[in-house]
């Protein structure tokens, strides 16, 4: 949602990882040497995981700009909802539901109490609601709860695709699915092989190629894109959809995906 890697430079020497003179990984952690963000870490601002108690261990918010302020300067509609976010906010939390997949609550405009939340991050039960009435945001981040995301190790895949199945059936039978454009994607491939190496990036990516469906009355039909795409390129469409200025470099430069549209 930054298209960044965020920052932690106060975090304690407990959840940094270490590294050999050649790069090879000594100690793992969540944040590297020099201050970066690099696996799971919990918000510092509830909800958080409960197991998490030492505010010292967790991210202060940021301040980099997210997708979500450039949708707020051109005023359009945007929302983040979240499988198990309303639970999750009172303190009972679903055991699956993962509060570091929901990015937004890294960062200061949307801590607790603040506009940007009650504005815009919202639950499953909101989204499926808006579907209905047809007065989804013009754009609409979803992510399952944990036990039906598909990320492997704590999923059923037939739950998981049904769920999928279901919300995309329930858009295109809404009136909105003529302006409709989803994408279905991953932040985790199921494993670490990949029988085609990733092109040349920087410490930070690409890395292993993941899935990604277009699902669209303009998409292409049966069309397998080639075009190297990464995460950021999900921004890039928006940004290019709307006119929002980039976010930094790595969107800046991504391909927005319009290949795989009439």
């Amino acid at each position: 949602i930054c298209a960044c890697t965020p920052r932690f430079e106060e975090a304690p020497e407990s959840e940094q990882a270490t590294v050999d003179d050649k790069g090879g990984i000594m100690k793992d952690g969540s944040v590297s040497a020099d201050g970066y963000v690099i696996n799971t870490i919990q918000p510092f601002s509830p909800p958080f995981n409960p197991d998490v108690k030492d505010p010292a261990r967790r991210m202060l918010p940021s301040d980099l700009p997210t997708i979500g302020e450039r949708l707020d300067q051109r005023m359009l509609d945007w929302a983040w909802y979240g499988g198990g976010w309303k639970n999750a906010l009172a303190d009972k939390p679903d055991k699956t539901f993962m509060h570091h997949h929901q990015p937004f609550i890294y960062f200061r405009a949307y801590g607790p109490s603040s506009i940007g939340r009650i504005t815009h991050l919202k639950d499953e039960d909101d989204f499926i609601a808006a579907i209905e009435k047809g007065t989804l945001p013009a754009v609409s981040f979803y992510k399952p709860l944990g036990k039906v995301n598909l990320h492997p190790g704590y999923t059923g895949l037939k739950e998981s695709e049904e769920h999928i199945f279901s919300i995309v059936k329930k858009i295109e039978q809404s009136p909105l699915w003529n302006q409709s454009l989803i994408v279905v994607t991953f932040d985790d491939a199921g494993g670490f092989w990949d029988h085609v190496a990733p092109p040349k990036g920087d410490r930070f990516g690409p890395g292993e190629r993941i899935p990604a469906l277009i699902i669209s009355p303009v998409a292409k039909k049966g069309f397998i894109d080639h075009t190297v795409y990464d995460t950021t390129s999900i921004l890039k469409l928006i940004e290019t959809k709307y006119d929002l200025k980039p976010l930094g470099d790595r969107d800046a430069k991504a391909n927005d995906m319009t290949n795989a549209l009439e």
